[in-house]
């Protein structure tokens, strides 16, 4: 069997820590190694516990959660963040996610659903709210879309790195990425990680968002 998926719980609301120590504690693959309630205390909480997953608030007192998720990616070796909270307002949604969170849940999603999160993102996967994902297709297909500072830097890209960004800013899958451009999925594989190393970028979250800004993901479908 494999370890259990090693979580930080981060939120200011000490009754809120308590539900998900208990909620996920019913997981027998899921393990809570610690608990933040503060986004200041992240990075010694990070240090000590060596969590694979950071179950992220964003509202907190003294450092919110985007702060506390890009001070985390700075490090050589970062877990996945999977933020949590009440709030799904465009800002805070793609602020959280340029910052370099892999997941963005509402509080009110069902247990089940925040341990299958818990383990893509642990998986290197993304998990986004049904009502996060359709504010990301809006903003990419909305009036105003594209972003000549965005598509300047997909230049970067060969033409089919550039091919695999704008399928991921679809939402496709590397298996349908594989079908649809007829590349092998370690080709695919390859691309997508080589399309990140010149970006600069964290994860696949960020490049869809990149892709959206530059207006990649409309084209085709």
């Amino acid at each position: 069997m494999s370890a259990p998926v090693r979580v930080l719980v981060v939120d200011d609301d000490a009754l809120v820590r308590s539900g998900l120590r208990l909620m996920l504690g019913e997981a027998a693959d899921i393990t809570i190694v610690g608990e933040a309630a503060d986004g200041e205390e992240v990075p010694a909480a990070v240090a000590e516990h060596r969590p694979d997953v950071v179950l992220m608030d964003l509202r907190m007192p003294r450092v919110d959660g985007v702060r506390a998720t890009a001070d985390l990616m700075e490090r050589a070796d970062p877990p996945a963040v999977l933020v949590l909270t009440t709030f799904d307002s465009d800002q805070d949604v793609l602020a959280a996610l340029r910052a370099g969170a892999t997941g963005y849940l509402v509080k009110d999603t069902p247990p089940a659903d925040i341990e299958d999160a818990i383990r893509r993102v642990a998986a290197g996967g993304t998990s986004l709210s049904p009502s996060v994902t359709r504010r990301l297709i809006a903003a990419a297909t909305g009036p105003g879309r594209g972003r000549p500072d965005a598509a300047a830097r997909l230049r970067a890209l060969s033409e089919q790195e550039r091919a695999v960004a704008a399928a991921v800013g679809r939402g496709w899958s590397n298996a349908r990425i594989s079908r649809e451009l007829l590349l092998s999925l370690s080709t695919v594989k390859t691309y997508l990680s080589s399309a990140l190393t010149k970006l600069d970028l964290e994860n696949r979250t960020q490049l869809a968002l990149l892709a959206h800004d530059a207006g990649l993901s409309a084209d085709g479908a």
